[in-house]
C-alpha cells in the first residue's frame, strides 16, 4: 500500500476590496494550491450605494468563480470616520483603513480557523505595499496566523483584462469619502487641511 504524499491544502482568507482587484489574485492564490475564501469587510467605502455596487459586484463574480465567502454584514462606516479623526491626511488615513480591514480579518480567520490572511489591496499600484506587508505581518501574529504577502502588482493588467471579461463594476476612486472628494473635486485634501490649520495660528 502506497502511503499518500498529498499535503493538507492550506487554506487561506483573502480580504476582498473589490471585485476587479480580487480577479487575478484569487486566480494566483489557487494556482499556488491555497484553498480561497474571500472576506468583505469595507467600512471605509464611501456612499452606502457606492458600497453596494460593489459589494454586489463581488457578490456576483465570488458564485461565478464559485469562492466561498464570507460577509461581514454591517455596514460600518462610523467606525471609520470616527477613527481617521485627525489622521485625513493621505496615507495617515490609509493607514487607519489598512489596520481597521486586516485587523477584521485576522480576528476572522481565527475563529474559522484559517491558516492564513492576505488581501487583494496588495496589487494596487496605489496602495502602500510595504506599510501593508508590515502591519499585515504584526496583525497576523497576534492571532497566530501567517500573512501571506505577494507582489500582485504584477497581474495589474492581467486584472483590467479580466474585469471586462467579466464585465465587472469599475469604480472612480479608492473608496472613503476623501478619496471621493480627491477625485471629483481634482484637489488633494492635504492643502485644503494644510490652508484651514494655518487659518487657526492667525
Amino acid at each position: 500500500m502506497l502511503a499518500s504524499t498529498h499535503e493538507k491544502e492550506k487554506t487561506i482568507l483573502l480580504h476582498v476590496c473589490c471585485a476587479p482587484c480580487s480577479t487575478y489574485t484569487i486566480a494566483q492564490l489557487r494556482s499556488q494550491s491555497f484553498g480561497v475564501t474571500g472576506f468583505w469587510y469595507n467600512p471605509n467605502i464611501h456612499p452606502w450605494l457606492e458600497h453596494e455596487k460593489r459589494r454586489e459586484s463581488m457578490a456576483s463574480y465570488a458564485e461565478e468563480i464559485r469562492l466561498p465567502m464570507i460577509w461581514h454584514e454591517t455596514y460600518e462606516m462610523p467606525l471609520f470616520l470616527r477613527a481617521v479623526v485627525g489622521k485625513e491626511r493621505f496615507r495617515q488615513r490609509c493607514a487607519v483603513c489598512y489596520r481597521l480591514r486586516l485587523e477584521k480579518t485576522a480576528a476572522v480567520a481565527e475563529e474559522h480557523g484559517f491558516d492564513a490572511i492576505t488581501t487583494t489591496l496588495l496589487i494596487s499600484p496605489y496602495q502602500d505595499q510595504e506599510m501593508i506587508q508590515r502591519m499585515g505581518e504584526q496583525i497576523s501574529r497576534q492571532h497566530s496566523l501567517e500573512f501571506y504577502y505577494e507582489n500582485f502588482r504584477r497581474g495589474w493588467s492581467e486584472r483590467g483584462h479580466m474585469t471586462r471579461a467579466h464585465d465587472l463594476y469599475r469604480q472612480q476612486y479608492c473608496g472613503c469619502i476623501y478619496s471621493e472628494w480627491e477625485r471629483y473635486n481634482k484637489a488633494v485634501l492635504d492643502d485644503l487641511l494644510v490652508s484651514i490649520e494655518g487659518m487657526g495660528d492667525e
